[in-house]
């Protein structure tokens, strides 16, 4: 049986989805066939999704190919985030957990929207009191 040329990692945020696969290359990433500039424009930081490879040191080393589904612009992008510092986890898990264990990389983040209660008019907000 062959071992797999590529590390894969799923990344969740919201109800946002990513599937990242990393090769060996020079720091490209790909997101649903486009650049990641393209893909998200100016709606989100670049470097905020390349922080995992930052943290570990790894920049310029690894290529990202990512399939994300669900969620919006911020979503997307911590998704992509989380999914990228699984697989770098998978990659070498001795020397790059504690560092992703510390800039927070690791854990899921867990907030969600919250659903709409019957007789309001979003999740909290009450229609306005009237007295008479």
């Amino acid at each position: 049986m062959t071992t797999p040329t590529f590390n894969a990692g799923t990344g969740r945020r919201k109800t946002a989805v990513a599937r990242v696969r990393l090769t060996p290359g020079e720091g490209e990433i790909v997101v649903n066939g486009r650049s990641l500039a393209e893909h998200f424009g100016a709606a989100i930081d670049e470097a905020d999704v390349r922080m995992p490879f930052r943290v570990t040191g790894t920049e310029g080393r690894y290529n990202a190919m990512v399939k994300v589904e669900g969620g919006g612009v911020s979503g997307q992008a911590g998704a992509i985030r989380h999914g990228i510092a699984r697989a770098l986890l998978e990659l070498d898990p001795e020397t790059h957990r504690l560092a992703l264990r510390q800039a927070g990389l690791l854990t899921r983040d867990p907030r969600m929207k919250e659903r709409k209660k019957y007789g309001l008019k979003r999740a909290r907000k009450a229609p306005q009191y009237t007295k008479r």
